[in-house]
């Protein structure tokens, strides 16, 4: 997707201090940003920036959360890290199993790596049969707010498929709520807002101040659960859905093709809409750091609908792309400074295990064997067989390996 939303009023930048911004801009398209994580977590507000010159990209908020990546010396993860003053981070769990396989992560710093790591997006999902039964005993929320439920979920998919990273189960829509939005889970229509955010008036309904720890603190809890039983098995994703895919969710009720009602905020009420992309922002940030320091190593920022200029330039490790995105076209004017995410064609799991073999082959080669995470260019679907998700990781791990051997 190529389309960008119309600009707002710069929201105040978050950068990282002391990381040095990477070359190169992407093309237009959908695409997500990951971050590392490791010592020395600390976040500034930057100064309000300056107007754009002429031609350039209009400026539009960004949450930009780069944690520097986990030290090949400390491969249990985060068990000792500088703090910054302000309290932002909860005590850290100490004595996390060591890490057993990190291609994942030194494949995001553009290490040297065997073969190319794979996981997948909704890799906890309706499509397995475990899922499924774990899922029938409470409903959407419950289950979110469970950290014994999210940690078995988190799970099931590594006991299948030989992924090379774990996904913390949550859902994007727990900071909506923390903000004291109503959201349902609505069978067969997916995520509902039963009063969305209509006029600048319904800005009040939302909390001035959030209590990250207190409102989200039961994705913490999953997150430090799910490490100690990953056992050290694979790097644990967290995540978080960025400003301005949360801002269409609030103001739309719900999911959206057009993002008809969101836009219209941006056009016709650009203050409120700053407002309520900071007050988000504001939210998320706390709630990223939250979740490194109870276990996350990678941290994932999703949205996907303004340019992949931003993300490239932001200073995330790994920026993942979409099907419709030319993995050539990208890793030519990102250079080799960003690893690549992606990306191949969900659909492509309803075909044959051999056809998928094939693909899997064409997707590799375009990417090359380093600076890339094999990954799908979205979430699993609720009717796709198991038995394809995994010729899918397995073609994934023998014909990259077999790509290495070749060059």
């Amino acid at each position: 997707m190529s389309g960008r939303p119309h600009p707002v009023p710069q929201l105040p930048a978050l950068r990282p201090i002391g990381a040095k911004r990477r070359g190169g801009r992407l093309p237009s398209g959908s695409a997500q940003g990951l971050a590392g994580t490791d010592k020395g977590v600390r976040l500034t507000r930057a100064p309000s920036s300056p107007p754009p010159e002429a031609g350039s990209s209009p400026p539009f908020p960004v949450l930009v959360l780069l944690l520097p990546r986990v030290g090949g010396q400390s491969r249990s993860g985060l068990m000792e890290r500088h703090r910054p003053p302000d309290p932002l981070i909860p005590p850290s769990p100490k004595d996390f199993p060591e890490l057993q396989n990190d291609t994942f992560l030194r494949a995001a710093w553009g290490e040297t790596t065997d073969y190319t790591p794979v996981w997948c997006m909704r890799q906890a999902g309706r499509y397995l049969p475990e899922f499924r039964e774990t899922r029938a005993a409470r409903d959407f929320f419950s289950t979110c707010r469970s950290p014994e439920a999210c940690c078995e979920l988190t799970l099931q998919p590594l006991r299948r498929f030989p992924l090379d990273a774990a996904i913390i189960f949550s859902d994007i829509l727990v900071v909506p709520q923390a903000l004291g939005m109503e959201v349902t889970m609505v069978p067969g229509k997916g995520p509902t807002f039963p009063s969305p955010l209509r006029e600048e008036e319904d800005l009040e309904r939302l909390r001035s101040k959030v209590d990250v720890a207190a409102e989200l603190g039961y994705v913490f809890r999953a997150i430090t659960l799910t490490r100690h039983r990953l056992a050290g098995r694979v790097p644990l994703i967290g995540f978080a859905g960025a400003p301005w895919t949360l801002m269409t969710y609030m103001v739309e009720g719900g999911g959206s093709n057009t993002m008809a009602q969101a836009k219209r905020w941006l056009y016709q009420r650009p203050q409120a809409s700053h407002r309520l992309l900071r007050q988000l922002t504001d939210v998320l940030v706390p709630y990223l750091v939250g979740q490194v320091a109870a276990g996350a190593q990678i941290i994932f920022a999703k949205d996907g609908h303004f340019a992949l200029e931003e993300l490239a330039q932001a200073g995330y490790e790994v920026v993942g792309l979409d099907w419709t995105m030319a993995p050539s076209l990208a890793r030519e004017r990102v250079g080799k400074a960003v690893t690549l995410q992606g990306n191949l064609d969900p659909c492509a799991l309803y075909a044959s295990k051999e056809e998928i073999g094939q693909m899997v082959s064409q997707m590799l080669a375009a990417f090359g064997p380093q600076r890339h995470i094999a990954n799908l260019g979205h979430g699993l679907y609720p009717d796709m067989d198991p038995a394809h998700v995994g010729a899918f990781v397995e073609a994934v791990h023998h014909q990259s390996r077999r790509l290495r051997q070749n060059k």
